[in-house]
């Protein structure tokens, strides 16, 4: 079969789509990124956010007759009422769902209609990291270090569907990452809905996990993906130690959500913005030209204009480099639903954003002019948008284009000196 893959949603669900990708190939199932040329075309789908969701939900109903489909990801755990009451979908499962894949394209392929939606337990079995997969970046590999989380926010659907935490066990991690180098991987995207809660569930920790994997042998870079503040109270002092490994990038994605612990109570998330801004200090002492990475959540249930303007100052006063701003979108089945009492108008949502965007931009102004003229190494890990250009990142995970006639940079190490910078990224010249 024909069969094209269309991805929504995180890393967690990229590196979902590497493995289905694997598998069907291993199988052989030809996979094409021309739908018109499809005979099955299979939704990876994401259901963090409304817009997300309907966007989903419209590319489905755009999607010829001729078509059979297929959703898998988060939104069918979510929302399977809307998706039956709206589209007509030929199979239906959840995510991370490994060589069942097979299965479900071998019925489909035949006639048949199949949902699976298998209830993530504790005791559920997760795909083995040792599948095949394929890698959406030559040069980059997301690699899953644990399914689900330990959290409970009112406002999150996400745990609905990955379920409660289950960490992959260390050695079969490392495994993948010495494998994966020798195919040609020169970074790593180490991904969950929450690093930092891996192995408490198999009495082991982020930074023990990142201290093995900087011994492994080999020239390459790890990212590591959000973690959530609470979750790395008693291991700070060691992960620190363990971001000090070269290999590890400077970046820190440490969801806030909002300024003001009232709220951060509303949203059932374990932290005080005080606790935040000690554990970023903390992380800055050591690493003063850290990357920070943060997520705001705008107009929550409760979020008063004292509350909003808290946001704002908490923004001021830490100054990220990157903070991915969200309205609120009450999702289905979660505790937010009904609070309904002190919803904010979507009006007032709306003009907060605008203002919280703006300030957004400006810090990040701010904090990249500072890397004007820095000069340096820099992993190339991406094409740029025009002809010729490169991406390359620093050991801040600072994104640096470059230009050059070479006809393939990727996964090369060069230097650079920073001679321009916009808000979202550095310009350099290779020296």
């Amino acid at each position: 079969m024909k069969i094209a893959i269309k991805t929504y949603g995180c890393a967690a669900n990229i590196a979902d789509t590497e493995t289905t990708t694997g598998i069907l190939t291993n199988h052989g199932h030809q996979i094409t990124t021309k739908t018109e040329e499809a005979d099955i075309i299979i939704f990876n789908s994401c259901a963090v956010k409304g817009p997300t969701e309907n966007r989903i939900i419209n590319a489905i109903k755009q999607t010829p007759k001729t078509k059979k489909i297929i959703i898998i990801g988060c939104l069918p755990k979510i929302n399977i009422e809307r998706l039956n009451n709206e589209t007509q979908i030929d199979g239906i499962a959840g995510p991370s769902i490994g060589e069942e894949i097979i299965k479900i394209v071998n019925q489909v392929a035949t006639g048949k209609k199949i949902t699976t939606l298998q209830q993530q337990t504790p005791k559920t079995k997760l795909p083995p990291l040792t599948l095949p997969k394929i890698n959406t970046n030559p040069i980059i590999s997301i690699l899953p270090i644990n399914v689900g989380c330990l959290g409970s926010c009112s406002y999150c659907a996400v745990v609905l569907a990955r379920g409660k935490l289950q960490s992959y066990n260390t050695p079969e991690i490392i495994q993948r990452i010495k494998t994966d180098i020798t195919t040609g991987s020169h970074e790593f995207w180490i991904t969950s809905q929450d690093t930092g809660a891996y192995g408490r569930d198999i009495g082991k920790n982020l930074s023990e996990l990142l201290h093995l994997i900087g011994e492994v042998e080999g020239k390459f870079k790890v990212r590591v993906g959000m973690m959530t503040p609470n979750m790395i109270t008693d291991i700070q002092k060691e992960l620190i130690q363990a971001y000090k490994n070269p290999k590890i990038f400077k970046f820190l994605h440490f969801p806030i959500q909002s300024g003001d612990d009232q709220v951060l109570k509303k949203m059932r998330r374990f932290y005080t913005t005080n606790e935040v801004k000690e554990s970023i200090t903390a992380f800055r002492a050591t690493f003063p030209e850290l990357t920070l990475a943060t997520d705001i959540i705008v107009g929550f249930p409760g979020e008063t204009k004292q509350a909003f303007e808290n946001t704002l100052q908490i923004l001021k006063e830490v100054k990220p480099d990157v903070t991915n701003v969200s309205k609120f979108f009450a999702r289905p089945k979660t505790l937010a639903v009904d609070m309904k009492e002190d919803k904010v108008p979507p009006d007032e949502i709306k003009q907060r954003s605008t203002i919280l965007s703006t300030l957004v931009k400006q810090l990040s102004l701010e904090k990249n002019m500072q890397w004007k003229n820095w000069s340096g190494e820099i992993l190339v890990d991406e094409k740029g948008k025009v002809e010729g250009s490169w991406v390359g990142r620093n050991f801040a995970y600072k994104p640096i284009v470059v230009k050059s006639t070479q006809p393939n940079l990727l996964g090369k190490t060069l230097c650079a000196r920073v001679v321009k910078v916009t808000e979202t990224y550095l310009v350099g010249e290779i020296e």
